[in-house]
């Protein structure tokens, strides 16, 4: 496809990606006043975006594997319809759990459409131009990522729309994406009657993360970190995993294809993926906590004070991208990258509930910046060493370890939040002379409608948690220290030119061999061959003829 026929799919392509990526940060600053309403809890909070991605990371690897056994374009469609489908469902929801299983439902649809997307582009363009659309998407994931928050404060802000409309925004995009799509993408519809989907190793794979995921969120909270339940948990997931890998082995078509991943710069991609996603979707879900909650901001306020972030991620994945096209290098900037996030996350470890906003979003701006420069790009390194037919599994691969680690890191964080929210609150409520449940508000149990809260207990909470959040980004800093590592060892290599890996040339063969090394037999002696015609030039050292 030329660069004009690319850009007509690629409008279609970013929207979608643009909705899936909307739909979890626009409820991100809206989620108190959502849990408040319908009377969750700081766990329940937590829930609504771990079973999210939880569903996104189970389902990506499978997404991948289908990607490249079937229709891409099919399968984009009918991921559309899913996520248009929970998206109703969640908008309608009456109670809490009822929102948790739809947004596990709508996870589903997101982890298909962003995986896809890049897919379908990877199916297109060459990895080094490839770096030119990718800030594009670099572009889109950044508004998404932040401008999400500010669209989902004005909406429930705004009395006539309300909350509800966080979930219905997404469906006017969804059937824009689906004309675009229906109109200029098209691609080679490649059929495989040897079709296998491996259905036990995705099956093991979804199981044995969901269980660890499940364990990560309730120890410590509702049973100890050692009891019964966490060493049956976490001897189920090494048992299923475990029965993952061997099956993933010996299948001739596994969902994550482990001669991939095992790969030194692959492997090495993956592992900076996983401490990105840690660090980024763990640290950046609880901002808006941090400024409703800790800093007494409305929802709008909240989404405004997160630009910094925003601004950080389109400019660095805009004119990275752009920098990796023109030289074809991509470990400079990963490096970089992750060197940038890591000390985003340093500064923002030492803020409080007086820390000035301003300082606060410089430390902001710093983080997005770091991810602008590494996340999209560590996709590329792991895309430009496999060719076309693997290229479904293996960005799927890199994109399940991505959410994996978003997954672990949302669920970590906000158990360590939850727990040092508690003790705070309990003993500012002490010193005012309040004992008793009332001690656990806020906390993993406690309600967050902290505006039906007596003053004084407003400025507990309120203090508790502005004094809190910055222990988390701590976490967060030292897990993108793994980011700097792996990125370290990576290959310094340029980026190729063709969309397939190139057919290895034949390798030269010696006289008197064949290309398994054996040996040709002699033929019998001829007798010399008659003398041709000479050019003009040829003969002159001859003797002269009498």
């Amino acid at each position: 496809m030329d660069h004009k026929h690319v850009l007509r799919a690629l409008s279609g392509l970013l929207i979608v990606l643009f909705v899936a990526m909307i739909s979890s940060t626009v409820v991100s600053v809206a989620l108190p006043q959502i849990i408040g309403s319908l009377g969750g809890t700081q766990s329940q909070y937590t829930w609504v975006v771990t079973a999210t991605l939880l569903a996104s990371t189970a389902s990506t690897p499978i997404w991948g594997k289908l990607a490249d056994l079937f229709n891409k374009k099919l399968l984009l469609q009918i991921a559309i319809g899913i996520f248009v489908v929970a998206s109703l469902g969640a908008g309608f929801a009456q109670n809490t759990p009822t929102l948790i299983g739809f947004r596990a439902v709508q996870g589903l649809g997101m982890g298909a459409l962003q995986v896809l997307v890049q897919v379908i582009l990877a199916a297109m363009i060459s990895p080094k131009e490839r770096g030119r659309y990718n800030g594009y998407l670099g572009a889109v994931m950044a508004v998404a990522t932040v401008g999400g928050p500010l669209l989902g404060g004005a909406i429930t802000d705004v009395d006539w729309l309300g909350w509800r409309w966080c979930f219905f925004i997404a469906l006017p995009f969804t059937v824009v994406a689906s004309v675009i799509l229906a109109r200029t993408l098209h691609l080679e519809d490649v059929r495989h009657p040897d079709t296998k989907v491996d259905y036990w190793g995705a099956s093991l794979i979804a199981a044995g993360v969901s269980l660890l995921l499940l364990w990560v969120t309730f120890v410590d909270n509702d049973f100890a970190w050692i009891s019964w339940q966490t060493g049956a948990m976490l001897a189920g997931t090494v048992v299923l995993l475990g029965a993952a890998v061997a099956v993933e082995s010996k299948v001739s078509q596994p969902v994550i294809p482990l001669h991939v991943i095992k790969r030194r710069d692959p492997a090495l991609a993956i592992v900076a993926s996983l401490a990105v996603g840690m660090a980024m979707f763990g640290g950046a879900v609880f901002l808006g906590q941090y400024f409703q909650i800790g800093r007494g901001k409305s929802p709008t306020q909240a989404g405004l004070l997160t630009i910094p972030l925003m601004a950080g991620v389109l400019l660095a994945s805009t004119v990275a991208g752009r920098l990796v096209s023109r030289t074809g290098k991509v470990k400079p900037f990963i490096l970089a990258g992750t060197v940038i996030l890591a000390g985003g996350f340093f500064g923002l470890a030492t803020i409080d509930a007086h820390t000035s906003l301003v300082v606060v979003g410089a430390w902001m701006f710093l983080v997005g910046t770091g991810v602008g420069m590494s996340m999209q790009n560590l996709v590329l390194v792991l895309q430009n060493t496999v060719p076309l037919h693997e290229l479904g599994a293996a960005s799927g691969a890199i994109t399940f370890f991505r959410s994996l680690g978003g997954t672990i890191g949302v669920s970590v964080l906000g158990a360590v939040l939850a727990n040092s929210v508690s003790g705070r609150i309990a003993d500012g409520l002490r010193k005012l002379g309040v004992d008793g449940a009332a001690g656990a508000a806020g906390g993993g149990s406690g309600t967050l409608d902290v505006k039906g809260m007596p003053a004084p207990v407003q400025a507990v909470v309120r203090g508790a948690y502005g004094d809190a959040t910055g222990h988390i980004f701590l976490i967060a800093a030292f897990i993108a220290l793994v980011g700097i590592l792996a990125a370290a060892f990576l290959t310094p290599t340029t980026l190729r030119d063709s969309v397939d890996l190139a057919e290895p040339a034949p390798a030269a063969v010696a006289p008197g061999t064949t290309t398994d090394g054996g040996t040709v037999p002699s033929a019998p002696p001829t007798d010399p061959a008659p003398p041709t015609s000479q050019g003009p030039d040829e003969g002159r050292a001859k003797a002269p003829v009498s």
